[in-house]
């Protein structure tokens, strides 16, 4: 028998794109090895005709086009875990709608699942052709970065472009944290992973929704999520601190007992004062990142909430 593969797609302001996505994907439908192909689109509270272009593409192809939309904008993390959630296939991929992730490279993904038995083949960029160059600067500075501060190896260019067993899928849904991070989550589940290299690709229309701003958000929840590092960080400074502190009231006592002088330079007590002060709020500022995570996640909110599915 020989099975169904699931696509997730989440969506958000994608009515430029869809027209085009649906029949590039369509077109290596007769490369998988006779799976039927089945279509997850995630509608995450789009502004513009995204969800007209999803009722559209699912009275043409009713069997295999299926599609699930938020009551509001609820991100992306939250469109791939309602889609994970969705799929019924014996495989599942999770792929952009702006054609950034190559339709044709599934085939070959297959193939490194039931011939050579990995249980996820994803992909990495080999180059950031066409983005930003401070956005690639961030970008590599963060995955140098989580990956000295994080047990869990997430590699530099990786995208959630990937196909997972069944059984991948299910240890996935098993994670049920509200604040996710899905690159982490991927690599953190483990199983044999192939990553297939291949050349960035420019968005086929439209405009990405992802901002600087919201990229340095996620990659914050990404090292909160999978590093208790700032934490000792947190705990060394306030240490460092303390004994400095004492070093120096011993130096002020002994001074003014042997010189009998009195203490002179207030300007810089007080630039020291604001020194430590700004230390402290940035303690409790790391503290306070971890307590309102932890706050998320005993209100136990839906993850998301469906208005219409179809």
């Amino acid at each position: 028998m020989p099975g169904k593969l699931s696509l997730i797609v989440p969506c958000f302001n994608e009515e430029q794109t869809l027209p085009l996505f649906y029949p590039a994907t369509e077109k290596i439908k007769t490369q998988l090895r006779g799976l039927s192909l089945e279509y997850w689109f995630i509608n995450d509270g789009s502004r513009d005709s995204t969800l007209d272009k999803l009722k559209q593409l699912q009275q043409n192809d009713p069997e295999h086009v299926h599609y699930i939309s938020f009551s509001r904008n609820f991100g992306k993390e939250s469109a791939l875990y309602a889609g994970l959630q969705a799929a019924t296939g014996d495989y599942v991929a999770v792929m952009d709608a702006d054609l950034q992730d190559p339709p044709e490279l599934l085939p070959t993904m297959l193939a490194g699942i039931q011939d050579e038995h990995y249980d996820i083949v994803g992909t990495k960029r080999t180059d950031r052709k066409g983005e930003p160059p401070i956005r690639s600067f961030f970008s590599n500075l963060f995955y140098r970065l989580i990956n000295h501060i994080s047990n869990t190896p997430i590699l530099n260019g990786v995208r959630d472009f990937r196909l997972m067993t069944r059984q991948v899928v299910d240890a996935i849904l098993a994670m049920k944290e509200y604040r996710r991070f899905s690159k982490g989550i991927f690599s953190w589940v483990g199983f044999n992973t192939k990553y297939l290299p291949y050349e960035n690709h420019d968005r086929i229309a439209g405009k990405t929704s992802w901002s600087f701003g919201k990229l340095f958000k996620y990659s914050l929840d990404g090292i909160v999520a999978f590093s208790e590092l700032p934490l000792s960080i947190a705990s060394f400074v306030g240490f460092f601190s303390f004994i400095i502190a004492i070093i120096a009231l011993f130096f002020i006592v002994i001074r003014q007992l042997v010189f009998g002088d009195s203490v002179a330079g207030w300007a810089s007590i007080v630039s020291i004062m604001i020194m430590v002060g700004g230390l402290q709020l940035l303690c409790l500022g790391i503290v306070g990142k971890y307590i309102g995570n932890i706050y998320l996640e005993v209100k136990n909110r839906p993850i998301y909430i469906i208005k219409e599915k179809k």
